[in-house]
């Protein structure tokens, strides 16, 4: 296992203008603080002389943003969007994913936890999360495709990588007619994606989750009413995709913005939609295969995580179905 050791780098903005340095800085220090939360870094500054401390990828990162900063500071008001922002046109993510070597263990720092992945495979998955715009988890129940989504989503949104979480899946017990169902839109589509707020209130409690979700920065959308949005800064979790139709998945992937990141989870061995229609999920996956930045992470029944019972009813039944296909192939 690699390691990365500690360093420091030292930077003197010139011309020393204290006006133009408390802009940078922000009240309070608050710009620094969202640099140090973002990159993982500790910075202090004496006047217009900086120390920037952590592994040697995020200190040259935090640096140029320094250096950018300042380079804007004489022009505009800088606010905590324009240093998001300053932070995404950086490729950061590009900087800092180098960190991760194929041969490191990865984990995802949650508010109440660490979360790594167990296996191989679940290391590729958050792998490929924390380096691609668009990531496919495919695989049987209880390989931690959705666990691990929601981790990553929740470790982007606390460093604010991202804005805002949104969940989708859907609907398909409903026939994607939701207006019958008693309640708001929420209520509506929460039985729907219980999996995915059972991760979030582990990782973040319920009160926290609660207040989020009223603030509308976790947002509960069906995926019938994603149609014409863009969504930039986000963190997306398509869920249950194989119940997606061609048509669904294709509108879902181009509603995928700027600085935004997109995990889609499915199990095609478990559609429901109607025999007439394809699985969006199955389609794609022929799809997309060799596009560049899209990454796709399989799973099977040695990646079960719950009970080996569940380990085992998996591999019966991928057996059978080999079973069967072998008996119905021709000749």
């Amino acid at each position: 296992m690699t390691t990365h050791t500690s360093s420091s780098l030292a930077l003197a903005l010139e011309p020393a203008d204290n006006q133009r340095l408390a802009n940078v800085c922000g009240p309070f220090d608050k710009h620094l603080r969202q640099m140090e939360t973002r990159l993982g870094v500790e910075i202090s500054n004496r006047g217009n002389r900086f120390q920037i401390v952590g592994s040697d990828r995020s200190v040259r990162a935090a640096g140029e943003i320094v250096k950018n900063l300042f380079k804007v500071a004489s022009e505009e008001m800088i606010t905590p969007e324009r240093v998001h922002l300053l932070m995404q046109d950086s490729n950061i993510d590009a900087m800092l994913a180098q960190q991760n070597t194929a041969d490191e263990p990865v984990s995802v720092q949650c508010e109440r936890s660490i979360i790594k992945g167990r296996g191989a495979n679940q290391q590729r998955y958050l792998r490929n999360i924390l380096s691609n715009d668009i990531n496919f988890g495919v695989g049987p129940a209880g390989t931690g495709k959705t666990y691990l989504a929601v981790a990553c989503a929740v470790a982007a949104l606390e460093t604010e990588k991202v804005r805002r979480l949104i969940l989708t899946r859907p609907a398909v017990e409903a026939g994607e007619r939701l207006g019958f169902l008693p309640g708001d839109l929420a209520q509506k589509v929460d039985p729907y994606l219980r999996p995915l707020y059972d991760a979030l209130y582990e990782m973040l409690g319920f009160e926290r989750v609660a207040k989020l979700i009223e603030r509308n920065v976790i947002e509960v959308a069906p995926l019938a009413f994603m149609r014409g949005r863009t969504l930039n800064d986000s963190f997306i979790i398509l869920d249950e995709a194989q119940n997606t139709t061609t048509e669904q998945i294709k509108m879902f992937l181009t509603r995928v913005g700027f600085g935004s990141t997109a995990v889609i989870t499915g199990d095609i061995t478990q559609i429901d939609l109607p025999r007439d229609k394809r699985s969006g999920l199955r389609h794609v996956l022929d799809v997309l295969r060799d596009v560049e930045g899209i990454s796709f992470t399989f799973f099977d029944a040695s990646d079960v995580v719950r009970h080996p019972l569940v380990q085992r009813i998996v591999s019966a039944y991928e057996a059978h179905e080999r079973h069967q296909a072998d008996r119905d192939a021709p000749g």
